[in-house]
């Protein structure tokens, strides 16, 4: 009879620990997105499936140009890759000042207030672009300030209510053999040893460093690998084993996470691919200024249905909004989600927020791409960096409602 109570009695002193435990969890619940609480996203068959069980339909937005800047955004046309940028800011303002450039720019290119406009207007879920060099060192080291950084977005997005997928825009060695890998001008990393163990190192310590974050939907381990006018027999060759490399390296610390497999060519063929290797894989593929009709995606609707896998559309958009619309519906239409490219842009009508051109740019455009040799004056210089540095800030750009409308979002204040 003792032992029973004994029994009764812990039994007891346990349910109501749960019980005074439950509202701290519940507060602690709301860190994360609704659908995600308690578990992490989930495939099955062609479907985000989300911790209670519902289906996402994924409405995502790129963070382009944040921690992976791109020439054209700058509106420079030949210093384009990243180390160009880093250069030509470096002739401009001197290596110092380029660093507190640099520093100001990351802080307020993509702020709190960017992310709870997105969620704001009917996003659920935000692409998150990455270069290497911010989050390792030279020799290999995990160290950087973009840890620092992407831990806050994520923070942000987990309070906003978004999922995060950090897509890894440059890798080592370079992924795409053009500009924006930040690479050679070729895809070394498919024949580098060291250039892949670098890239499986740093996907193993974003995946432990993000095990079991329900807010990170997932990660895409390549952005449009293997541009189609290098050696394609030979590269495509080695991109499934690449990526069952990271896979399983992701997997050992983070287990269960979905893992997003770029098609080659520009994200546009998954013809490189067998089976799936593992659950949870979903295969990205990027459109742009194609047709708006079936055909344009037939051969990434016959893959998945061969192999009962979803799809997902990684970057499209950057034309007009007619187009837009009519892209996105034939998506959605056939049950895929789609991230749009890109939320911020320098003066253009084809992104969500424009930045305002400052005055001056054109100066400091000609001599970042050597189509002027005299230095602008320190005036123009001075006026032209610190109306960029301000322009950038949410509060300042130029905010595009019929986009929103074209995505199906809302499309008005």
């Amino acid at each position: 009879m003792g032992r029973i109570l004994v029994g009764c009695y812990s039994a007891v002193m346990r349910l109501l620990a749960v019980l005074l435990l439950m509202p701290l969890l519940l507060i602690l619940g709301l860190m994360a997105p609704a659908s995600a609480q308690g578990g992490l996203v989930r495939i099955e068959g062609k479907n985000f499936i989300a911790a209670d069980g519902s289906t996402i339909n994924l409405k995502g937005i790129s963070l382009g140009n944040w921690l992976m800047p791109e020439g054209y955004m700058f509106k420079f046309e030949v210093a384009k890759a990243p180390r160009q940028i880093f250069s030509a800011f470096d002739r401009l303002l001197g290596p110092e000042r380029a660093s507190a450039f640099w520093r100001q720019y990351r802080d307020t290119y993509i702020t709190q207030d960017d992310i709870k406009f997105i969620k704001s207007v009917g996003f659920n879920m935000v692409r998150v672009p990455l270069h290497y060099r911010l989050f390792m060192t030279a020799d290999g080291e995990i160290s950087g300030e973009g840890w620092a950084l992407l831990d806050r977005v994520v923070g942000w997005a987990a309070a906003a209510g978004l999922y995060v997928i950090p897509d890894l825009h440059a890798a080592p060695g370079g992924q795409t053999g053009i500009n924006h890998d930040d690479g050679p001008g070729y895809p070394l990393m498919f024949y580098v040893p060291r250039d892949r163990d670098l890239t499986v190192k740093l996907w193993r310590a974003v995946a432990q460093r993000y095990s079991g974050n329900p807010t990170i939907l997932g990660y895409d381990i390549l952005n449009e690998p293997i541009a189609p006018y290098h050696d394609v027999a030979t590269l495509n060759a080695r991109l499934e084993p690449f990526y069952k490399r990271a896979t399983a390296a992701i997997r050992e610390v983070d287990p269960g996470r979905i893992v997003f497999l770029a098609g080659g060519q520009w994200s546009s063929s998954f013809a490189m691919f067998g089976p799936p290797f593992a659950g949870n894989l979903a295969y990205t593929y990027h459109s742009f200024w194609a047709s708006t009709k079936r055909d344009s995606i037939q051969r990434h609707l016959n893959f998945a249905n061969l192999h009962d896998v979803p799809l997902f559309l990684g970057e499209t958009g950057e034309l007009t909004d007619e187009w837009n619309e009519r892209f996105r519906r034939l998506h959605e239409t056939h049950g895929i989600g789609w991230s749009f490219w890109t939320f911020k842009n320098l003066d253009t009508p084809s992104t969500i927020v424009s930045i305002p051109r400052p005055q001056g740019w054109a100066e400091i455009v000609a001599y970042a791409d050597g189509k002027r040799t005299d230095k602008p004056s320190a005036e123009v210089i001075n006026r032209a960096v610190a109306e960029y540095l301000d322009g950038i800030r949410f509060r300042n750009g130029t905010i595009r409602w019929s986009y929103l409308a074209s995505l199906g979002l809302k499309s008005a204040p």
